[in-house]
């Protein structure tokens, strides 16, 4: 396992962080976005959004009551919100093992409701250091996301 640490200053800052990310995804990805409540998971996955092409106009939101929200973009975004996951059954019905291994970018918040399964993927965890500020811990599982969290860290450094 790969791991690479930074930190951003502002929501903008988590907002640009995002978007370098979705930028630099050039093929399918299994994101895992892990903090608290307010922590900014769906600010990172706003400009994630962005980087991969989902226009400005349309709104990015936490699938809260969805638990998913499909995003057409260069790669397609599956946004997943598991905070309100009552039964595990429920991903199955959605899919999630085919989005998670599927053409497109799986993003995941609350990640922590999923069971291990040892696949490949990108896991993001942000810690509230301040009003403001927040340590984003980065974590690879896999080949491909060790490459590309190796790219993050030299784009972002």
């Amino acid at each position: 396992m790969l791991a690479w640490t930074t930190t951003t200053a502002s929501e903008i800052e988590t907002q640009t962080l995002g978007r370098t990310i979705g930028q630099l995804i050039e093929e399918p990805v299994l994101l895992l976005l892990q903090g608290d409540l307010g922590t900014g998971k769906s600010v990172l996955a706003r400009g994630i959004a962005r980087g991969l092409g989902v226009p400005e106009h349309v709104p990015v939101t936490s699938p809260t009551f969805t638990l998913m929200n499909h995003y057409p973009a260069r790669l397609d975004l599956y946004h997943f919100d598991l905070y309100r996951l009552s039964d595990p059954d429920e991903l199955i019905e959605l899919g999630f093992d085919e989005f998670a291994h599927g053409s497109g970018v799986s993003l995941v918040e609350w990640p922590e409701r999923l069971e291990d399964r040892g696949f490949d993927r990108l896991l993001v965890r942000l810690t509230r250091q301040g009003e403001n500020q927040r340590l984003i811990d980065f974590e690879a599982r896999g080949g491909s996301c060790q490459v590309f969290l190796q790219r993050l860290a030299t784009e972002v450094s």
